[in-house]
């Protein structure tokens, strides 16, 4: 169980508990675990590795979830980069993979664990799994962007034979729609932080991803979403899942 909180009921309150959705994909060496946890968090589970990305909304989401040894993150805005978080996660084991503006903020608080810096463009490996920084940014660029180029990184990340793309912050940029052979991709969608749902209906619809889920979604119509990508390719699979538990 992932979550607890109180309802109302004939004035009493009531202990519920909420059980997020794991989901599961297969490669050729094993199964992958997806768990969605909330806006912009998910965990990756594969064989001994736990690899949480963007977590934030508070280590009580964590509890039942095996401790990270690797932990991804894409920006230093909050939903992101959620320090008080990462601070009562249990993250003594893990490496953080970051770019480098996230680094620097993260070194004060974890210089006892490594830190590895990777920019758009670049890529690593660790623990046998391969992470490709993808840029993610704001349309137009702008002195003045939310997300400027260069700051944050989305990321490809090679487990198996299978590619997860994790957008991150991001319009639906060239450096995006190009991407090849993406078997599952979370993709972004709130105005005016990101893009709409027509924006990234139209990216997914020239990325074609096995899977898609939208994330970071809050205030957005996921199901309109859905019906504009499968209005034109009904091979990619829509997965809506709840990132917004009551």
């Amino acid at each position: 169980m992932k979550k607890l909180f109180l309802l109302a009921l004939f004035g009493t309150a009531v202990t519920i508990s909420y059980a997020q959705q794991t989901d599961v994909l297969q490669t050729n060496d094993g199964v992958v675990k997806i768990t969605p946890v909330q806006h912009a968090s998910l965990v990756l589970q594969w064989k001994e590795e736990t690899i949480y990305i963007d977590p934030a909304g508070g280590a009580e989401l964590y509890k039942d979830i095996r401790r990270p040894n690797i932990i991804l993150i894409t920006d230093i805005h909050g939903d992101h980069m959620d320090k008080k978080t990462l601070t009562t996660l249990r993250t003594d084991r893990a490496v953080f993979i970051a770019p480098p503006a996230v680094a620097d903020s993260l070194q004060p608080y974890f210089r006892d664990n490594h830190i590895k810096i990777v920019r758009n463009g670049e890529n690593l490996t660790e623990e046998d799994i391969r992470f490709s920084a993808i840029p993610m940014y704001n349309l137009p660029e702008t002195s003045d962007s939310r997300h400027p180029k260069g700051r944050g990184n989305g990321y490809v990340i090679n487990i198996a034979d299978k590619n997860i793309y994790v957008s991150g912050d991001t319009e639906d940029i060239p450096e995006m729609r190009s991407l090849k052979n993406i078997d599952i991709a979370f993709i972004c969608m709130n105005l005016p932080y990101t893009m709409d749902i027509n924006q990234a209906a139209s990216a997914v619809l020239e990325l074609k991803p096995a899977v898609v889920y939208p994330y970071h979604y809050r205030g957005q119509d996921v199901n309109e979403f859905k019906r504009l990508v499968n209005e034109k390719d009904k091979n990619i699979e829509v997965r809506i899942r709840e990132w917004y538990p009551k």
